[in-house]
């Protein structure tokens, strides 16, 4: 055993010697690993963060909640079709509302209709997405105002010319959010008195920016949807026990004036899962794109471990002459290249590491063990796959035409 440890020591002692030799070298061979590594990291830790993303703005905007939108949205398997049965022209509007206000499990029916607009305060403009809805949207969505108050049902009923907006549109058209209470914004041509501003729900990254709305009672946007229909139409469930009921009892109303594939209903924990699917797809061929960069890197260790060889062919016929056997020389460059690989893996995890710190500020991305343990082990196969070559080459050296080799 103390033999094997000493022989180990003197392979790594002998690799670190030659690395010191051609610093240069070594930091531009293992740089590709490193590279590689980072690239694959921090693609499985933004992933990792996405997910975390998705989870907690789906969780913000409420739990229990079940979802009827027109066309058939989602597939057999969970997923998300295309298709014309995808896009349907079916329009809801208050018969359906009424009819799924009848309900008994459903604490909340809320319709929704949105539309891109400009939004116009006395000296600033700004795009925004307008949502036309009845009160019951914000309990359903767990939304607060950290300035103002929401509109009411009875603001709904009586088409009252109110709007509560998002906190980061608010900071855009006035000079904070208490400043805008009882201003007025105009959209396309229609006046409206900010009543309240919503705390922060976040939004953006590819989806809808919910810090940017603005909401008005639904029946004070006749200028905006003159058909009086909707796109959706939101139900939430008094507990998670009675969700897929609730679900059931809408799929029977829907029936009476709906064909099957002219509407979905949708628990939200569908659309999360379907999300989260596109997203794990999508980051899975990211991952493959930066592995190629892996491979370049053990490519590039390949070529210098070859050179390597070519430099070192009178040293390895003097050591050959005076007793190194072919697994000697054969080891001692499969030491070189599996550190030189190991050393690009660590020092990319490392870099990883600190760039994920550094974004946890804004975005939940987060290394997990997967990607350590990928780190470590691509990096030694690497080492080891594309080291075995030179250093068969290395050892196959007869120890004579090595010390002649000029």
């Amino acid at each position: 055993m103390k033999n094997n440890k000493l022989y180990i020591f003197t392979l790594l002692k002998s690799s670190f010697e030659d690395f010191k030799r051609n610093k240069i070298r070594t930091i531009l061979t293992s740089l590709g690993i490193l590279i590689g590594v980072l690239s694959v990291v921090l693609l499985i830790a933004l992933g990792v963060g996405l997910k975390n993303y998705i989870s907690g703005t789906f969780e913000s905007l409420g739990t229990n909640i079940v979802v009827v939108l027109p066309g058939k949205i989602l597939g057999s398997n969970g997923s998300f079709r295309g298709g014309a049965q995808a896009v349907s022209p079916t329009e809801f509007d208050e018969r359906d509302i009424s009819a799924l206000k009848k309900i008994k499990l459903s604490e909340y029916v809320v319709p929704i209709y949105q539309k891109s607009v400009t939004a116009k305060s006395i000296d600033k403009s700004e795009d925004s997405t307008i949502y036309l809805t009845s009160a019951d949207y914000f309990p359903l969505r767990n939304y607060k105002t950290i300035s103002g108050v929401l509109f009411t049902n009875s603001d709904t009923q009586k088409g009252a010319k109110k709007a509560v907006i998002g906190p980061k549109i608010a900071e855009k058209l006035f000079p904070n959010a208490d400043a805008s209470i009882g201003q007025t914004i105009e959209i396309s041509d229609q006046r409206y008195k900010v009543v309240g501003v919503l705390e922060s729900k976040g939004g953006g990254f590819g989806g809808p920016d919910f810090d940017s709305a603005i909401y008005i009672p639904y029946k004070s946007g006749i200028a905006f949807n003159p058909k009086k229909n909707f796109i959706g139409m939101y139900l939430k469930a008094g507990n998670s026990d009675t969700v897929a009921e609730l679900k059931k009892e809408a799929e029977i109303i829907m029936d009476k004036r709906y064909k099957e594939d002219d509407y979905s209903i949708i628990e939200q924990t569908e659309i999360l899962k379907a999300v989260t699917q596109i997203f794990s797809v999508l980051n899975t061929v990211l991952i493959a794109i930066g592995s190629i960069s892996l491979l370049v890197g053990g490519v590039g260790i390949m070529n210098i471990m070859y050179a390597s060889v070519t430099e070192r062919t009178k040293e390895i016929g003097i050591r050959r002459a005076i007793g190194a056997t072919r697994n000697d020389i054969l080891f001692q460059f499969m030491a070189e290249s599996v550190i030189l690989s190991l050393f690009g893996g660590v020092m990319g995890l490392v870099l990883s590491g600190l760039i994920v710190l550094a974004v946890r500020s804004f975005f939940p991305a987060s290394l997990n063990l997967l990607s350590v343990i990928i780190a470590i082990s691509v990096s030694t196969f690497i080492g080891v796959f594309f080291g075995v070559f030179p250093a068969r080459k290395a050892a196959k050296l007869s120890p004579i035409e090595a010390i002649r080799y000029e």
